[in-house]
């Protein structure tokens, strides 16, 4: 898979040069030193490139035009050390393009109460140098996040490290390269969207390529790299024993191992980092691919079922967020309830495709019919998904704009074993509760297909929505449907009002 590296994130001090050269001095100590304190923080990712202090206007200009295009820098901190007039920064900010963090913090813990003098005041502006830098922002209207703090507090480090996987996000989201093989599904409205507006707003490119190119490349593939995966796939997961070698369905297996080869051949050699697959449009495939899906995934492809490239571009994006942690992402659909009063949960799954990075076990390898697709038997993993605190999120086109729905959940174990059930699948419980969070979502017009993560939460999907200025409504603990249906109108005004002419 072609992914992007972590990256590098900018780290600016703003000042001025009217305090003299001694005092520039000590900024540029301090802003080294805090600087080199973030490089240090196992929270934050990329890698921190500490600048000159700016002191000038066509400086300021000149390192934000540079952070925009240069292809490692995935986002900017801004501090302001000392006082830096911020008509100084106008030509900047309108400059740059990448996620911006403004920081406001100061050198020191505590204050030297028995030492304090005017040279100390005249070199920790913080407190009002960054209240102007707040408010040229503001008066831009500069999408960014504010984190405030000193950074020796773990909270601090923690709060820009979720931002800082949400920029390495945004950076592979603009670089995304995402094929569809068939169109989507005929006659769902949800999976159909606005491809030119996507790259334009997220920088995604999003094609359509005949099922039959993809056929190609499966047909190419050698035994001997079957033979391969075959082995890997018996040393990594517990394989049934029809798939087995010598069991009756182990050819099925083995085109499975062909379907994998033949697809991760096309993703790499096209340079593409996410996908969609339609059961209505198979050509020669013998099976709707779905070993092959999964695995995928769990190697940090986003995935659509059915043609839908939104989500699978939603998947690629929180898959690189989430790179690292603990907790898994995955492609999913809410399939079904279990309305019992007090113990009101939610069955979901797909029909094969949905990622283990979310079991809680090994998975098992198995041959079932599917009863859809009009082809052979496909080959998946099954598994139930890890307990524990996730979200869901699903990006839906209005017409006028994106819309990310997120609802934080409980992954919970099936109340009873699903014996019959030869899918993957994950329980849970959504919070609030089901009927405001079903409710809450049906008012938001929110998608059936859905990205479940346990590796990335609300915080890191608020800051990728303030990114790419993308509307986000978060069903929580918190939610009542009274008040989102105000949020939902109230966020219907502003973005009209603030959509171009």
């Amino acid at each position: 898979m072609t992914t992007q590296a972590a990256g590098e994130i900018w780290f600016l001090t703003g000042s001025q040069g009217l305090y003299g050269e001694d005092t520039l001095r000590q900024v540029a100590a301090q802003s080294q030193q805090i600087a080199a304190e973030l490089g240090q923080s196992d929270e934050i990712g990329p890698r921190i490139v500490w600048k000159p202090v700016l002191t000038e206007p066509d400086a300021i200009q000149r390192i934000c035009q540079e952070a925009s295009i240069a292809p490692e820098c995935v986002g900017v901190i801004a501090w302001m050390h000392t006082f830096s007039p911020a008509k100084m920064w106008i030509a900047g900010l309108d400059a740059l393009r990448a996620p911006l963090l403004h920081l406001h913090t100061q050198a020191n813990v505590a204050l030297p109460w028995a030492d304090i003098d005017m040279d100390f005041m005249n070199l920790n502006q913080a407190a009002h140098g960054d209240r102007e830098f707040g408010f040229m922002q503001t008066r831009l209207g500069v999408a960014r996040t504010t984190v405030a703090g000193h950074v020796s507090d773990p909270d601090v480090c923690r709060r820009i490290g979720v931002w800082s996987r949400a920029a390495v996000g945004y950076a592979a989201m603009r670089s995304l390269k995402l094929a569809r093989f068939g169109d989507n599904m005929r006659g769902v409205a949800v999976t159909e969207g606005d491809k030119v507006e996507a790259q334009h707003r997220f920088g995604v490119s999003v094609n359509t390529y005949a099922v039959n190119e993809l056929v190609l490349a499966v047909d190419e593939v050698s035994d001997a790299d079957v033979d391969a995966l075959v082995k890997e796939y018996d040393d990594v997961y517990q394989v049934a024993s029809d798939l087995r070698v010598g069991g009756e369905r182990h050819e099925s297996l083995r085109y499975a191992a062909r379907i994998e080869a033949g697809l991760r051949g096309f993703l790499t050699d096209g340079g593409f980092g996410a996908f969609t697959t339609n059961f209505e449009d198979l050509g020669g495939l013998r099976q709707l691919p779905g070993l092959a899906v999964q695995r995928l995934m769990a190697d940090g492809y986003g995935f659509g079922g059915e043609g839908d490239w939104k989500t699978s571009l939603l998947l690629a994006t929180v898959k690189r967020m989430g790179a690292g942690r603990a907790g898994g992402t995955s492609f999913m659909e809410d399939y079904t309830y279990h309305l019992v009063p007090g113990e009101e949960r939610i069955l979901g799954a797909h029909m094969l495709e949905v990622c283990p990075t979310i079991s809680g076990g090994v998975p098992t390898v198995e041959i079932h019919p599917l009863g859809i697709g009009g082809r052979e038997d496909p080959v998946r993993l099954v598994f139930d998904a890890d307990p524990g605190p996730a979200v869901v999120v699903g990006l839906a086109d209005l017409g006028d704009r994106f819309r990310l729905v997120a609802n934080e959940i409980d992954v919970v174990p099936p109340d009873e074993p699903l014996p019959s059930l030869p899918v993957a699948r994950a329980v849970w419980k959504p919070r609030p509760n089901l009927r405001t969070s079903a409710e809450s979502w049906l008012m938001a017009g929110a998608p059936h297909h859905t990205v479940l993560s346990s590796a990335v939460g609300t915080e890191e999907l608020t800051d990728l929505a303030e990114m790419t200025r993308t509307e986000l409504l978060v069903i929580d603990a918190d939610t009542t449907t009274r008040q989102l249906t105000k949020e939902i109108r109230w966020n219907q005004a502003y973005y009209r009002l603030a959509s171009p002419l």
